[in-house]
């Protein structure tokens, strides 16, 4: 039972980050219906549509890196917490049980950062193959 309130925690933790990453999952779709290929250059300011999904990218990026380390802030401080507590209670199976979930749910929540640098690089790829004569981002980022 625990095991599945584990992975229901989880899941609702995935589906937040896939909603957050629609930008990325469309972008393709994005730059083929906003940027034009160069022979329809000057029907569109390519420029200027590129510079506004930098923004969003950056925002999205900046984000769900929020979300995913706070997730994991708050997850390593209550797995710290239950190790303190099972120091004391070395017989208490509840407590490792609830320990091992919470590492669990930790290990899960790193990955997701794994994850995230590689939706971000396809982003940025994507991004860079068609805006990069339209756009230069700022340097500091």
């Amino acid at each position: 039972m625990a095991a599945m309130k584990l992975k229901d925690e989880f899941a609702e933790f995935q589906e937040l980050l896939k909603v957050m990453r629609t930008i990325d999952d469309r972008i393709v779709h994005e730059l083929n219906t906003t940027v034009p290929t160069a022979s329809f250059a000057g029907k569109i300011d390519a420029s200027q549509t590129c510079k506004q999904l930098y923004e969003s990218l950056m925002e999205a990026h900046a984000s769900r890196d929020r979300v995913i380390k706070n997730c994991i802030a708050q997850t390593s401080s209550v797995v710290k917490q239950l190790r303190e507590e099972r120091e004391n209670n070395l017989d208490d199976l509840t407590l490792l049980k609830q320990l091992r979930k919470e590492q669990t749910k930790l290990k899960w929540m790193q990955s997701e950062l794994n994850v995230e640098e590689v939706v971000n690089d396809r982003s940025w790829k994507v991004f860079n193959e068609r805006c990069r004569i339209h756009f230069k981002p700022p340097k500091n980022e």
